[in-house]
């Protein structure tokens, strides 16, 4: 018969991200379509305690906060820009700012805390890595989660290196020991300064990744990116933005991750669940 696509083959992992499993999911919005999912199924997880992580540097912030549990102060707030009248931290993504520092803190302090909980009990870390580019502050060099409307003149930009990927994924490998971590690149396009950028910034991200897995046993790689472009490989499993995974893009993907993950005395049950899932959205929209 006549093939007339490319299969990406998936190898084993060596263990499961089952019902008898929890997960922390951070990174790209790709990383919150999944784990909604998984939520919708009963999966124990918890997804972007910080809002959605685009890059490296973030991402491990992230996870050093969680192992350290120390709460956001006053300090942290900053007033977002264009006019926006809200607070955040750079810490954060925006859907966590808030119009005052009180109920922004009480917000992501709540978050933490709740996250910090799941975090020392969780055995798995689910980490999508969206963009190998970054922002950093030019008073200091921190890199920022973002850049909050505020002035470019606030910020460098710079792309990481494979070798800086792969320092900040170890980094995070060392302060998740013993957890087993999944790895993943995001599909998502990030064309704001073109397509050429955005291949180099995959590429780093792709390379720096590489080297982490064969570096630690216990961190596997799950080819969502390779799925969509080399897989799907048509605009018709994009969005109409043409940049974001269409809906139908994220179910393929989350059924590879179903074949790779999930054990096949659980499947039905996850199946159910997912089903039941869905009955209930129609339910609520119907009566909407």
């Amino acid at each position: 018969m006549l093939k007339l696509q490319t299969s990406v083959e998936i190898a084993a992992p060596g263990f499961d991200v089952g019902f008898g499993h929890s997960a922390l999911m951070l990174g790209s919005c790709f990383a919150d379509s999944i784990g909604s999912i998984m939520i919708e199924c009963g999966l124990d997880v918890c997804v972007n305690p910080f809002g959605t992580l685009y890059n490296p540097a973030s991402i491990a912030s992230a996870i050093k906060r969680l192992e350290e549990g120390r709460p956001f102060t006053e300090e942290e707030c900053v007033e977002m820009g264009a006019g926006a009248g809200r607070i955040c931290s750079f810490s954060h993504h925006t859907r966590f700012a808030r119009k005052d520092r009180e109920s922004f803190l009480e917000n992501a302090n709540r978050s933490l805390g709740e996250a910090c909980a799941f975090w020392k009990r969780c055995d798995t870390l689910i980490l999508t890595l969206g963009t190998s580019m970054v922002w950093r502050r030019a008073d200091n060099g921190m890199a920022v989660a973002n850049c909050l409307k505020r002035p470019a003149a606030e910020f460098t930009h710079d792309r990481l290196t494979p070798d800086q990927v792969s320092e900040l994924l170890e980094s995070v490998i060392k302060m998740s020991s013993p957890r087993r971590i999944i790895l993943s690149i995001s599909p998502i396009r990030h064309l704001s300064s073109g397509a050429h950028d955005n291949s180099l910034s995959k590429a780093s991200l792709l390379l720096g990744a590489n080297q982490a897995v064969h570096s630690y046993p216990d961190t596997f790689y799950f080819p969502s990116y390779e799925i969509v472009l080399d897989e799907l490989r048509d605009y018709r499993f994009y969005s109409e933005d043409m940049v974001h995974p269409s809906e139908l893009a994220v179910k393929i993907i989350w059924e590879r991750f179903v074949e790779s993950f999930i054990p096949a005395s659980e499947k039905g049950r996850l199946a159910e669940n997912e089903k039941a899932a869905r009955r209930a959205a129609h339910r609520q929209l119907s009566i909407l």
